[in-house]
């Protein structure tokens, strides 16, 4: 069985601010670096193999602080777990986005990655790093929409309405060709 640990990125300024980051390549604020960090001392306690990581900065630095402190190098930046594109409405909050293009905004074409698009990627992508090393235990540092969006197609029957939250870990699992999933969004090690 091979097990994967998804983590959803530390926090950032344009987290804080309501920002749609998609593909801008920001980095953790403080908070995000004491979260990536309290993520990394519950996994301490875990025998984890392989740690990958989007290769936007905000990933990246969250699987540094994991890996360094689990001991293990980051074996991969994946471009195909890296956020959805946002297109025209990165870099901006709800109220600039119906300032500039009215409420009906999600109905026009902004040049965003379509959910589809998204979860093929995405699903595509852990699929790949899972084959590579089949039976280990792998953690992935990602981000909320696009490790949402893959869940859909790896574990079709999970209910992934629940916005993920910063550094929250989820587990799947996968015996042969089939997906489970035994953790959900958990922030546990955020509530010390």
């Amino acid at each position: 069985m091979t097990k994967i640990g998804l983590i959803r990125h530390g926090s950032t300024f344009w987290n804080q601010e309501g920002r749609a980051q998609g593909h801008t390549d920001n980095s953790l604020d403080e908070e995000g670096r004491q979260q990536a960090a309290a993520i990394a001392e519950r996994l301490s306690g875990e025998q984890w193999d392989y740690i990958y990581s989007s290769d936007l900065l905000r990933a990246r630095q969250t699987a540094e602080i994991i890996a360094e402190r689990l001991g293990i190098e980051i074996a991969g930046l994946v471009p195909g777990i890296r956020e959805m594109n946002g297109g025209l409405i990165e870099g901006t909050t709800e109220a600039d986005r119906i300032e500039r293009w009215g409420t009906s905004w999600k109905s026009l074409d902004l040049g965003l990655e379509s959910p589809e698009a998204a979860r093929i990627r995405g699903s595509q992508a852990i699929m790949d790093i899972a084959a590579k090393h089949p039976g280990k235990n792998i953690l992935i540092v990602s981000h909320g929409a696009i490790l949402r969006h893959s869940l859909r197609e790896l574990v079709p029957d999970l209910s992934v309405d629940e916005v993920l939250k910063n550094t929250s870990i989820t587990r799947i699992a996968q015996l042969e060709d089939t997906w489970s999933c035994e953790l959900y969004n958990c922030v546990e090690h955020l509530k010390i």
